[in-house]
């Protein structure tokens, strides 16, 4: 695998963006694909959560244990396989295409933050014409929308929620020790969130330390992510600006190999409904607190959630099968 660096500042050579359909053969065969590293809900390289976006064309196509693979290589949170479906259409004229993201470790039905990072290559890369994308996914069709700035919004289902009384006990004392909890529940989409008290600090929320083994074996079957969540309040709960923020988190998923995602739109899904009912209101401000951190607007539309932020283009390059 070859791999540059895009930012122009680290850019030896700027080159025209690539059309997989162009891409080298061999004897027929497609031997070199596309392929981009993203860093999704941020300005700035080496913050919010990184992407890998791979482009497929039209008629061709790879294994899900070649995928598989290739998102293991990458070993990112997530990798992004974007292909044409529409013989006539390429990745700068097309609308229409299909997704699926990887981790390390499986296929996952739905990823905020790689969509947003597939739809950044297409828009900026490939200098797609479309003003909104449509993606194919298990979770149905997904849309991003260009906005201003650069900006791009995503659309995603809410996912429904409901409490969960005196169950999961053991995985949250795991995880946060002895930090108050003032509630919890469980989404449609096996994620569960820990809304810890008022009381909570970002600092002590930043401070959690976690062991997958540990948390794997508090909890092996309804659970799939813990989202760990309090509502923004004080100081330490402003962006550089000073603009305050609705709520933060953090959000852990060793089930699917990821010990904790800088950045997760999935965990909005679930977090936009339930602060929607704590705070009565439908529009959000929020950061996830990671170590590198990222901040997301979204917006609360019925059974969909608008997700909006920017993405940084860090590295493009070439995949040789």
């Amino acid at each position: 695998m070859i791999l540059k660096f895009a930012q122009k500042e680290l850019a030896v050579k700027e080159d025209p963006p690539i059309d997989p359909r162009m891409a080298n053969l061999n004897s027929g065969k497609l031997n070199v694909l596309p392929i981009y590293i993203a860093d999704a809900f941020t300005r700035k390289p080496f913050s919010g959560n990184g992407a890998a976006v791979c482009l497929l064309p039209y008629n061709y196509d790879i294994t899900n244990e070649t995928r598989q693979k290739i998102a293991s290589e990458m070993n990112l949170s997530e990798t992004a396989f974007v292909k044409i479906i529409k013989e006539k259409d390429t990745f700068q004229k097309g609308k229409r295409f299909a997704l699926n993201w990887f981790t390390p470790l499986c296929e996952v039905p739905l990823c905020g933050h790689a969509t947003l990072a597939t739809a950044a290559v297409l828009f900026t890369e490939c200098n797609n014409e479309s003003e909104v994308l449509e993606f194919e996914t298990v979770s149905g069709i997904l849309t991003a929308k260009k906005l201003q700035n650069n900006e791009i919004e995503i659309n995603l289902p809410a996912y429904q929620i409901n409490p969960v009384i005196g169950k999961y006990e053991e995985v949250i004392k795991v995880l946060v020790k002895d930090l108050p909890v003032q509630n919890t529940v469980l989404s449609e989409s096996k994620k569960l969130l820990i809304h810890l008290s008022d009381s909570v600090t970002r600092k002590d929320l930043e401070a959690i330390k976690t062991n997958d083994d540990e948390l794997m074996r508090a909890e092996s079957t309804d659970v799939k992510g813990v989202i760990v969540t309090l509502k923004g309040s004080g100081k330490d709960c402003v962006d550089e600006e000073g603009k305050s923020y609705d709520f933060i988190s953090r959000y852990f998923a060793p089930w699917f190999g990821i010990s904790e995602d800088p950045v997760t739109g999935s965990a909005h899904s679930v977090l936009a409904p339930y602060w929607s009912k704590v705070l009565n209101k439908k529009n959000f401000y929020a950061r996830q607190c990671s170590r590198r951190g990222g901040e997301l607007h979204i917006q609360l539309v019925n059974d969909r959630i608008l997700l909006s932020g920017h993405a940084a283009i860090v590295v493009k390059g070439q995949l040789h099968m």
